[in-house]
């Protein structure tokens, strides 16, 4: 399955009294990795929405966290597509400080078009199947990717 990494730098604002990243961050950078991850195969949510009326919600997410991060860690997620369900995709994140897990955890998006009448889930197309299950690894290029989290 396609998968892609992103850096991350752990900015003060991302701690909390005891000096530790304080949790919700890890749901952040699932995000911005996620939406990373569709840059990363062509599949920018942005142009999804635009091109072809469809958005990628969230439905579910989990994180488990396995050691702290600390003010001025890099930090890398690598994110990989788990499952490829009828109407959903499922992202499995890892996060690393170096050669070590700190956390993991994934989020479960649907497929879904929007149109006048509101939204609705819709089957995710072949050619969209195809690029999602894709043994393909990236890395994000973007510029100064550390400081857009």
């Amino acid at each position: 399955m396609r998968s892609n990494e992103l850096d991350v730098l752990i900015n003060w604002g991302d701690t909390d009294m005891a000096g530790i990243v304080y949790y919700p961050n890890y749901f952040k950078w699932f995000d911005i990795a996620g939406h990373q991850f569709f840059r990363s195969c062509q599949l920018s949510p942005l142009t999804l929405e635009k091109e072809r009326g469809v958005i990628l919600p969230m439905i579910d997410v989990r994180c488990t966290f396995e050691k702290p991060l600390y003010y001025d860690d890099v930090i890398t997620i690598e994110t990989t597509v788990s499952e490829v369900n009828r109407k959903t995709i499922k992202l499995a994140h890892e996060v690393y400080r170096g050669k070590e897990r700190t956390g993991f955890g994934y989020e479960l998006r649907g497929w879904v078009e929007k149109t006048d009448t509101g939204i609705q889930a819709v089957p995710i197309p072949d050619e969209i199947r195809r690029i999602l299950e894709e043994d393909v690894h990236t890395t994000s290029q973007e510029v100064k990717p550390m400081y857009n989290a």
